[in-house]
């Protein structure tokens, strides 16, 4: 049932059956339809979600009232408001499926005993926030250091197929510009 999360974490540290079996017992897995809520602001996060199969985006509203994507999440990729669920607070953020999605869940409830039976996931769970970190910094260098046609360009060729997958106006945000500008760099190709 968990042996896509099993394969990505013994990609990074090796867990025993025994092992594997202690941590499903503290897992589960859930399905969301395509523009399904997993978390809406103001809610306190109360899962961190590993993509089996789709595409979920983390976005917030920005003063103006419009939706700003900060991060996608696709197959074998973690996605939480890191904030709420780490110290249980109202988040700022939206958690929504991009397409219908697949995932399995770790619920803050069992955040701290998982740790505390498999210590090993501390090193994998360290490993996976160091890469989640390294993009946040490159896709913010990017921002600030490129033009919007050079970001689509360089996002187009590292993730082709992502940006056949998800809706235009969500890319368009993710990269910094709108949907207009999008359709224009588009056109440009």
């Amino acid at each position: 049932m968990y042996e896509a999360l099993y394969t990505h974490i013994n990609k990074f540290i090796a867990l025993t059956p025994d092992e594997q079996e202690i941590l499903g017992s503290m897992l589960k897995s859930t399905s969301f339809k395509k523009k399904s809520y997993l978390l809406e602001a103001g809610e306190i996060c109360r899962a961190n979600y590993f993509v089996v199969k789709g595409c979920i985006r983390l976005y917030f509203i920005d003063i103006k009232g419009v939706e700003q994507t900060t991060q996608f999440a696709i197959e074998n990729w973690w996605i939480s408001d890191l904030t709420s669920f780490l110290f249980q607070k109202p988040s700022d953020f939206y958690i929504q499926a991009a397409e219908a999605t697949e995932v399995i869940v770790i619920e803050h409830r069992h955040y701290e005993a998982m740790f505390e039976k498999l210590p090993k996931l501390e090193k994998y769970f360290r490993m996976i926030f160091q890469k989640l970190h390294q993009a946040s910094q490159i896709r913010i260098k990017y921002l600030y250091s490129q033009t919007a046609e050079e970001r689509y360009v360089n996002f187009n060729k590292l993730f082709p197929a992502f940006v056949q997958r998800v809706p235009q106006y969500m890319l368009a945000s993710y990269l910094g510009f709108t949907p207009e500008f999008l359709s224009k760099i588009r056109a440009k190709k």
